[in-house]
This record gives C-alpha cells, structure tokens and sequence, in this order.
C-alpha cells in the first residue's frame, strides 16, 4: 500500500501521478465520494484536486479534521469557493494588468520544490498563467513558500501546522503534480511532493520564519 491517497474526481484522463513511472506505484487513489467509508488514517498524505467538490468536502471536515489531528498532511489545490477547514478562505482573483502579474516568486525554500525554475511555473509551453491566477489567503501563522506578481504578492503556495502535528500545503491553482510528465524542471514537484510527505518532519520544518 502506498503512503499517500489522491482522491479522484471522475477524470476521464487519469491523474499524472497515477500513470508517471516515478510516481504510480507511490500513489493510491479512491473516488472522492469514498471518502466517508475509506480508512484515511493509514495514509500519511491526503491529495485534494482542483477538480475536487468542495461542497462534498464541507461535509467531511470532521473526518479530515481527525486526519490532521492524528498527524497527516493534507494537500490542497485549486480555488477555494467552499473552505472545508474553519481557517481557509475563499480564492481572490489577481487584479491583472500584464502577463508580468503571473509570474511566480520563490520566497522560501521547500523541498517540494526544489531545483524548479520559477519559469517552468510562470510559463507553460509559452503561456503564462497556468500555475496559478490568484490566492487562496493563508490563515495566520501559514510560511509562504511562492507569490505571484512579485516577492510582496499575493500568497500563491504555503504551509502551516495544525494541532496534533497535522501540516496542510495550499497551492492557489492547478494541480502541484499536472507537470509530472512534463520534460521541464517542474516535473520534479510531483516525486518530492511524495518525498516530503513520506519524511518524517525536521524540528522547526515548514514553520512561519521569524
């Protein structure tokens, strides 16, 4: 059994992550409407899709909750339009003047993304805007890892810690591992995504830098 659960969505094209050589055999996935009967507590990491329905999950808080006490790590992307977790707030569109307002800023390094060129996630096959078009905005306390805009824009990925040892990653757009089959360095957000929900947390490691 994989360390890690992705709830599906009904795709008709099945996730990067379940058919990329460096992460299939990594990855579980279960329909999201399973999720109430699935023992989700013997996952260490949860994967929320962009496509996941959110009013669904409204409904699941407290098994999600429950998840986050015991320790795990939930990842969530897309544009929160129902928060399913009392600290999260809905999506804010970016206020777009120029394709330069989709550019992604590093501002903390995390080994999720490691070694990626902020280019591969501003530009995708010459485009801009396919990483992400606005923010989710982090509760207090969350370490902003990538901005949009510029190193002061708005909060585009972070991580906080909830009680019990739990940690959530937010990413504000598409799905961290749509880049999984792709010849840029952006493909190595998927397999260290894997790594660093099946590594034991370091002292002090994704907490707000004081």
């Amino acid at each position: 059994m994989a360390e890690t659960l992705l709830l599906t969505c009904g795709e008709e094209i099945p996730s990067p992550l379940l058919t990329c050589p460096a992460t299939a055999s990594r990855v579980d996935g279960i329909d999201i409407y399973a999720l109430a009967q699935a023992d989700i507590g013997v996952y260490r990491g949860l994967l929320v899709s962009a496509h996941a329905d959110q009013r669904f999950l409204v409904t699941m808080q407290e098994q999600l909750e429950q998840f986050l006490r015991d320790g795990g790590i939930l990842v969530i992307c897309g544009h929160l339009t129902y928060p399913f977790l009392p600290e999260l707030s809905p999506f804010v569109p970016l206020a777009l003047r120029s394709f330069e307002d989709y550019r992604v800023w590093r501002v903390s390094e995390h080994p999720v993304f490691a070694g990626v060129d902020t280019d591969d996630l501003t530009f995708r096959k010459g485009i801009a805007g396919f990483y992400g078009r606005g923010h989710n905005p982090p509760p207090t306390g969350a370490r902003v890892l990538q901005r949009l805009s510029s190193p002061d824009g708005p909060p585009l990925d972070y991580v906080y810690h909830r009680l019990g040892g739990g940690r959530v990653l937010v990413h504000s757009g598409n799905d961290l591992w749509m880049y999984a089959n792709d010849g840029i360095s952006a493909r190595r957000i998927a397999p260290q995504l894997l790594d660093w929900i099946e590594s034991p947390a370091l002292p002090g490691e994704d907490r707000e830098e004081t």
